[in-house]
């Protein structure tokens, strides 16, 4: 195979194939039906007409049967008259139209043959459409129902997926929680320990340490006068906040 035969055969491969990936089969049959049913219309025109030339037929046939039975009767009247030449010439006639009726009767026969054939074939069509009809509805319902099973597929792989990312995100979250209350518990911590400044708090933090020195300076004071009372032996003036 030539190089340019193989690409051609590559690319009505491919085509196809994408063909088959657009093609909605429903569409496809519905298609079809409607062809089959333009072509049973055609036969049963095609009967129509046959059946309107056998009709004619049969006029015609009539017309000229009426023709020849009334020769009939001039050529007896004729001879009423004794005018036998008058006789003759009527039944000459009456003669020619019996040929044009001999030909007639074939063409009739053939006809009705030919009517018989497609009456046959437009019920045998009949039938066949009917029943790729029903077979048709049947292959559209089986269809949709692969069709929704497939889109039911598709969105329950694709919820798979999704929780998967979900729980991804969901522990993602859980670990953020985790750290921010680990962060607020080591601040809180902290706060509690004077390490950070409460700014939450009433309290002056430059005035909390004025006050400790204050109390320090106090201790110191009451120590001293405790010293000094052991000293002299008076014990009746270690009350707290007593004049030094």
């Amino acid at each position: 195979m030539g190089v340019g035969k193989r690409i051609a055969t590559i690319f009505k491969a491919k085509s196809n194939a994408a063909l088959n990936k657009m093609e909605d089969p429903r569409q496809t049959l519905d298609l079809s039906y409607e062809e089959q049913l333009e072509n049973l219309t055609k036969v049963r025109r095609a009967v129509a007409d046959v059946a309107t030339a056998r009709k004619r037929v049969e006029i015609q046939a009539e017309q000229l049967k009426a023709q020849g039975d009334k020769l009939a009767e001039q050529a007896k009247a004729a001879l009423g008259q004794n005018n036998e030449a008058l006789a003759r010439e009527a039944l000459s006639r009456r003669e020619a139209i019996a040929g044009q009726l001999k030909d007639l009767d074939a063409q009739h026969a053939t006809i009705v043959e030919q009517e018989e054939k497609l009456t046959e074939t437009a019920q045998k069509l009949q039938t066949e459409v009917e029943a790729f009809r029903t077979k048709k509805e049947t292959i559209k319902a089986t269809y949709t129902a692969a069709e929704a099973s497939a889109h039911v597929s598709e969105a329950v792989s694709g919820i798979s997926a999704s929780m998967g990312d979900a729980g991804a995100a969901l522990q993602r979250a859980q670990d953020k929680v985790a750290e921010m209350q680990a962060r607020s518990g080591a601040l809180d911590e902290l706060l509690a320990s004077g390490a950070l400044t409460d700014l939450t708090s009433s309290r002056d933090d430059i005035q909390a340490q004025l006050d400790q020195a204050s109390a320090t300076s106090d201790v110191d004071a009451q120590l001293a006068a405790l010293k000094a009372q052991m000293g002299t032996g008076d014990a009746g003036s270690l009350a707290p906040g007593a004049d030094q």
